[in-house]
């Protein structure tokens, strides 16, 4: 059998068994429509918070007002005391509490420090940033301009009493994410990781479930191994662009750079991740068991993957051991070239690295499939029997 035929044959089967075209078809489709929806909104807005006003003045009035014209949060509960609002928030009708204390315009007024105080659920990061960045913001605009206004009072020029108060002017620019997006920084990587599952898990279900009697004629090692990573290339050469390319552009993922260096990047990738589908498969050798082996390895290639968790604050030997894993450098790079505009020359190194991944994995999918078509040695003294 030639590398046509054991393309022609792995791609029948690829169609042709219901396990494998539910998880590289199928399943591949469901994640496209079904996995970018929670993150459509990109960042959350209007984050509901109670507020605790004991001074009751104009300027904590004002705080309040402007507090629930940001877009981060919106006070939906002014309450009396501290503990009716953590009833609310035990409630999770609520999930901050800003507490304005009394003499809060006394205090500013005179030019002293007048704290508010803020309780924040922690327990969902994106919310607690929201809600801290909303008041901190709110408050160092109206300290300035109490402050402002005091220092006019006194006799300084107002051309000059602002800068006095706020010398330094901050303008933040988000590069390469300009909405601050959450979708915008998870969804390439978990595409990536996406597409690296659901190969690795069908290429899995294909060595271990039977070959048919196609793949029965004679076919070298080179050849079977060959022809089936043709086979997954030519599959994948429509997944892989409506990943990389379409789906970001109709969720409005920001893209600098050519597509062209995006797909030159999938195809190590998908050759790496396809020949290693070879190797689970022989090292499982049953489908359920390749099933949950794909499974269990999912979450703790997210996090090798270095978007989830930093990938300075991993240990030496963790990082050396995510390289072999072609998820980690291909998400490196096509982020890098799709939404940063890198070429191809600024992620040479994670490119070597997947065709180096390809190869090696390759080389012993070839090793495992020579082993297994190796003739079984017959005993000595089963051969005497007639």
């Amino acid at each position: 059998m030639s590398v046509v035929d054991a393309f022609l044959n792995e791609l029948r089967r690829v169609f042709t068994l219901k396990p494998v075209f539910s998880t590289l078809i199928v399943g591949v489709a469901i994640y496209t429509i079904f996995y970018p929806q929670p993150y459509l909104a990109e960042s959350l807005r209007n984050v509901p918070i109670a507020i605790v006003d004991q001074d009751n003045t104009t300027v904590s009035r004002e705080l309040g007002r402007r507090l629930d014209a940001t877009p981060d949060v919106a006070i939906v509960m002014t309450l009396p005391d501290l503990p009716t609002a953590e009833r609310e928030v035990f409630n999770r009708s609520v999930f901050g509490i800003v507490v304005i204390p009394q003499h809060f315009e006394r205090e500013l007024l005179h030019g002293r420090r007048s704290p508010i105080a803020v309780y924040a659920d922690a327990s969902y990061f994106l919310i607690f940033q929201r809600i801290s960045i909303a008041i901190s913001g709110v408050a160092r605009t109206i300290g300035a301009e109490i402050e402002t206004a005091r220092l006019i009072g006194a006799g300084i020029d107002p051309n000059i009493a602002p800068a006095v108060v706020t010398p330094l002017e901050l303008t933040a620019v988000p590069l390469f994410n300009p909405q601050g997006g959450y979708a915008t920084y998870i969804l390439p990587a978990a595409f990536v990781l996406i597409l690296q599952q659901t190969l690795l898990i069908a290429t899995g279900l294909l060595g271990t479930l039977p070959a048919g009697p196609v793949t029965a004629r004679a076919a070298s090692p080179v050849a079977t191994v060959a022809g089936k990573c043709l086979a997954y290339l030519a599959i994948e050469s429509v997944i892989v662009p409506l990943y990389l390319i379409v789906l970001p552009y109709l969720y409005g993922v920001p893209r600098l750079g050519p597509v062209w260096n995006v797909l030159a990047l999938a195809i190590p990738f998908v050759l790496a991740v396809g020949a290693l589908g070879l190797i689970l498969a022989s090292v499982f050798r049953s489908p359920l068991a390749v099933q949950l082996a794909g499974a269990a390895v999912g979450l703790p290639f997210f996090f090798l993957a270095g978007f989830s968790w930093p990938v300075e604050a991993m240990p030496y030997g963790i990082r050396l051991a995510a390289t072999l894993v072609p998820s980690t450098s291909a998400i490196d790079a096509i982020v890098k070239v799709s939404q940063l505009g890198a070429s191809l020359t600024d992620v040479r190194s994670q490119f070597f690295t997947l065709w180096a991944l390809a190869l090696i994995y390759a080389g012993i999918a070839v090793l495992l499939e020579m082993k297994k078509s190796a003739p079984q040695s017959v005993s000595p003294a089963n051969s005497l029997n007639p």
